[in-house]
């Protein structure tokens, strides 16, 4: 029997419950208005390595060690681990879980990467293939600076639509049994090209695939907004955020006071010198694993859509003339499950 509901939107038979989660942050984002939220805040950016790349590996694996502390296994009683980051054939994810000894999946999404790893770990489970996972992700801001831009000695300015890569890492724990919050719908993202070749405008380059992603899910399950107590899309930041909502509100629908985008909530833009928000990898990761999660054990919300975005670009693409695809995942997460 098929899962599959409307065109692209899946509905799980045994939906799997997040049963803990951990994120681990660095030195800006922990002077951010969402300090109070995270498990762990570094006041070293090496993590006591010797470089920017040894250093994301680092706090993935402190993320993911908390992570398991706080369910109360052992990281080998784990069947999988899905994770990813945005370094060169994701080295932060497989150096940070190489001796774990578990089945490792490394997945690339950009910075949908945590949507991605929780997505494909709700499938194993519900498709009856594993028991307990663990879904992470990361990203460094000096790493990507290295990858993507320029060395930070270079010192080139930003540009206002610029976004500030979040040094961060998220992990949860999804397994088949408990008492929630559950995931209970899934949308996979299509790709979505708006033709944007600014990589220092990547909020635009990817709201269009949020939209999309979005419209597909309401369309699909027959929802309306106003069903979820909280949407929150990746990385957009401020002029991405904006941008989904005058997308939405061209066909006459609000999305409200509940529509927010973790790349603005993680940051004080006002204090912070962050121009339009953050993003990353550990952007969406971090803030789910931490505001959102922590927001359900505190009753704050009981159904909330959370939908990473990520911008398919490289160095390469950019040097080469390439726009700027998107994607973005939608996961529907409750704290009881719906008839």
């Amino acid at each position: 029997m098929t899962k599959q509901i409307g065109r692209q939107t899946l509905r799980l038979f045994y939906p799997p419950t997040i049963a803990a989660s951990a994120a681990v942050v660095g030195q800006k984002e922990g002077k951010g208005p969402l300090k109070h939220y995270f498990d762990y805040i570094s006041s070293d950016a090496y993590f006591g390595e010797g470089s920017w790349e040894k250093a994301e590996s680092a706090m993935l694996r402190k993320c993911f060690e908390m992570c398991c502390n706080k369910n109360g296994i052992a990281p080998q009683e784990l069947d999988l681990i899905f994770s990813g980051d945005l370094l060169n054939q994701c080295v932060g994810s497989a150096f940070a879980l190489r001796d774990v000894g578990v089945p490792y999946f490394g997945l690339y999404g950009a910075c949908s990467t945590m949507g991605v790893a929780m997505m494909l770990g709700a499938m194993a489970i519900d498709g009856g293939f594993a028991e307990k996972v663990c879904a992470a992700t990361s990203s460094h801001f000096c790493s990507s600076e290295r990858q993507y831009r320029f060395p930070l000695e270079y010192g080139g300015q930003r540009t206002p639509t610029a976004q500030w890569t979040v040094t961060g890492a998220g992990a949860v724990i999804i397994q088949s049994s408990g008492s929630g919050p559950f995931i209970t719908y899934l949308t996979p993202g299509k790709i979505v090209d708006a033709g944007i070749t600014d990589a220092n405008n990547m909020g635009s380059a990817m709201a269009p695939a949020a939209y999309e992603t979005l419209r597909a899910h309401f369309e699909d399950t027959g929802r309306d907004p106003s069903y979820y107590d909280m949407i929150a899309t990746g990385d957009l930041g401020a002029i991405g955020h904006d941008t989904v909502e005058d997308l939405f509100r061209r066909d006459g629908v609000k999305l409200g006071n509940f529509y927010t985008d973790c790349g603005v909530l993680i940051f004080d833009r006002q204090k912070q010198d962050v121009h339009a928000g953050g993003s990353g990898c550990g952007c969406s990761a971090s803030v789910f694993s931490s505001l959102i999660m922590r927001g359900f054990s505190e009753g704050k919300w009981s159904k909330v859509l959370f939908a990473p975005t990520g911008a398919l670009l490289s160095p390469t693409s950019t040097q080469q003339g390439e726009s700027i695809p998107g994607v973005c995942h939608a996961i529907a997460i409750e704290k009881v499950i719906p008839n």
